[in-house]
């Protein structure tokens, strides 16, 4: 069985929707809190749809208490952080049943203090850059500027790389998956790795 781990997820419906998708696929979900949403709320229910209720599902108040009750050290082998500061791809990866499959919150990813802790357990998903995946690139920036969101200060990002694990800081993207999509694209390689009946 492989483990999902959502780092303070904050959408409910991505929540809800990578809940169907352990279900279908015997996997257990981990959520670490906080939260950014109540696991009452009828959205995690709707995309769950009726899977919800069969969801195998443990829940943390943090990090540290994912570790401690999983008996996982930081840097475990078993551990996969999908974080799009890695150079190693997922497929590069190789995926045993038991691993833990860990995606950060949607806005924030998971910390770059957790990812510096284990930068050999530390894998993304290979995508386009905006100019080849995204039409109107330069509008999202420019809506971003009109936000009063500045450009990433790279020269920052850089000093805090202190791992040597990162990817160059100044080819990050606008466009990037949504969590539910990348939850499912690693998921499923690890399933095909182990053999998974159907495959």
């Amino acid at each position: 069985m492989f483990n999902v781990v959502l780092y303070q997820p904050e959408i409910p419906a991505n929540t809800g929707n990578i809940g169907r998708t352990c279900v279908v696929t015997g996997a257990r979900l981990h959520l670490i809190g906080p939260l950014g949403f109540s696991l009452d709320h009828k959205t995690v229910h709707r995309a769950g749809l009726g899977y919800w209720e069969n969801l195998d599902v443990c829940t943390y108040e943090g990090w540290e208490d994912f570790l401690r009750q999983n008996e996982l050290a930081r840097d475990d082998e078993r551990l996969h952080l999908l974080t799009k500061k890695a150079r190693r791809t997922y497929a590069q990866s190789s995926y045993r049943d038991g691993d833990y499959l860990v995606f950060g919150s949607e806005s924030n990813g998971i910390p770059e203090e957790l990812l510096a802790c284990s930068p050999e357990r530390c894998e993304r998903i290979p995508m386009l850059p905006d100019e080849a995946s995204l039409a109107n690139a330069e509008a999202w920036e420019a809506h971003e500027q009109a936000l009063g969101h500045s450009e990433p200060d790279h020269e920052a990002i850089l000093q805090q790389d202190i791992c040597g694990n990162f990817i160059d800081p100044t080819s990050y993207r606008i466009s990037a998956l949504n969590l539910s999509n990348s939850a499912a694209i690693v998921l499923y390689e690890a399933l095909r790795q182990t053999d998974f009946p159907g495959m």
